[in-house]
């Protein structure tokens, strides 16, 4: 059995990450899931949060992906993205002001927008602070 399998993760806009890797782990409809080489096959739903590249030359890699797809094959895994983004290029200050005007519209009495949609607004800029967090570890 191989010790590491093709994956490709391609958002709305474009193509995020193709190459082999050993591993990934990701938030699926049901809770986190591994997905390593000879994974059985698989269609989930994946909910806002952090997909963990675990490259074959032993570096690991952060990703916010903002909802979508994960579909695992026999050697190739895909990850198809609403909207996904390597931790390297988030922006903490925008992420920041995006979770507090979140939070504030949240509080509001006279909101116009579902409460629902303000906190999966809340759930994202939390799951893009938590990639930051982790990226700064990586860097120590």
């Amino acid at each position: 059995m191989s010790m590491n399998f093709y994956l490709d993760i391609v958002s709305v806009k474009k193509r995020i990450f193709s190459g082999s890797v050993n591993k990934i782990q990701v938030s699926g409809s049901e809770g986190e899931m591994g997905i390593y080489p000879g994974h059985t096959q698989l269609l989930s739903i994946i909910k806002p949060g952090i997909v963990y590249i675990f490259h074959t030359n032993k570096k690991e890699e952060c990703l916010y992906i903002s909802g979508g797809i994960l579909e695992v094959q026999p050697s190739v895994v895909s990850i198809l993205a609403d909207i996904a983004i390597r931790g390297i290029d988030l922006d903490r200050k925008r992420v920041l002001q995006a979770k507090k005007e979140a939070e504030e519209n949240f509080a509001k009495k006279t909101i116009t927008v579902k409460k629902d949609d303000v906190l999966l607004e809340i759930s994202k800029a939390i799951a893009k602070l938590r990639v930051l967090e982790i990226m700064d570890k990586f860097k120590k």
